[in-house]
């Protein structure tokens, strides 16, 4: 059963534009790897910066197979060159009844 994400990536300085690359070329990457499902990404920045990611895993055995595929284990050797991963509960737009991000 697919399993829906929300990944919140906070850049380290000067990062934000190679972030935003990583996440552009994310889903499509774990495409080509057979891990995420059909369904289309939601890409969207906080105030502060954060990137979220939203995106479904084809199961939970995918996201077990991503932590030992070298394709992704790569991939998110980059992402923690560029940023610091945050919980959802810790980007003020959370904080709110509606959650209002800008589009990437």
């Amino acid at each position: 059963m697919e399993r829906i994400v929300v990944v919140c990536y906070r850049p380290k300085p000067g990062k934000d534009k190679i972030l935003e690359k990583l996440v552009k070329n994310h889903v499509p990457a774990l495409k080509r790897e057979g891990l995420v499902s059909d369904r289309l990404p939601v890409t969207m920045k906080s105030k502060d910066g954060t990137v979220v990611e939203i995106f479904g895993w084809k199961s939970a055995e995918a996201i077990q197979a991503a932590h030992s595929n070298p394709v992704v284990q790569e991939m998110w050797k980059e992402f923690q060159e560029a940023c610091d991963y945050e919980i959802p509960v810790n980007i003020e737009e959370f904080n709110g009844i509606f959650s209002e991000f800008s589009p990437l």
